[in-house]
């Protein structure tokens, strides 16, 4: 079965994507919308990637990059929103979830300096 940060790193990256189509097709924005679609989606791919990691210095370098893609993320979801391609309540939504992945992936990595133990995530 797969852990929280998984399922909410795949959850993200669905809404990122319908973000993607909503910009480039009501929108017709491909730059910045790209971008936000690079990063947003990479979260999961990242943290599904840290599963067969063939080390724990892997396993953790994994997390960091998924963490960094979300900051990054974060970064795009804010120019959209300061360019008025994304209204107050279309960036909230998608930001507030973008935070909420932070604030895990960081919890997360923090234990995981602390113990040592790959198994955190796995339950």
């Amino acid at each position: 079965m797969a852990n929280a940060i998984q399922i909410k790193s795949r959850d993200f990256a669905i809404r990122i994507v319908g973000c993607y189509k909503f910009l480039t097709e009501q929108k017709n924005e491909y730059v910045m919308s790209k971008q936000l679609l690079r990063c947003g989606t990479s979260i999961g791919a990242n943290t599904r990637e840290s599963k067969n990691a063939q080390s724990r210095m892997d396993f953790l370098n994994k997390l960091n990059i998924a963490l960094k893609e979300a900051d990054e993320t974060e970064y795009w979801l804010d120019l959209l929103h300061a360019t008025n391609y994304l209204d107050d309540t279309q960036y909230e939504s998608v930001n507030s979830d973008c935070a909420e992945l932070i604030k895990l992936l960081t919890s997360i990595i923090k234990k995981l300096k602390a113990t040592g133990d790959k198994k955190i995530i796995e339950n």
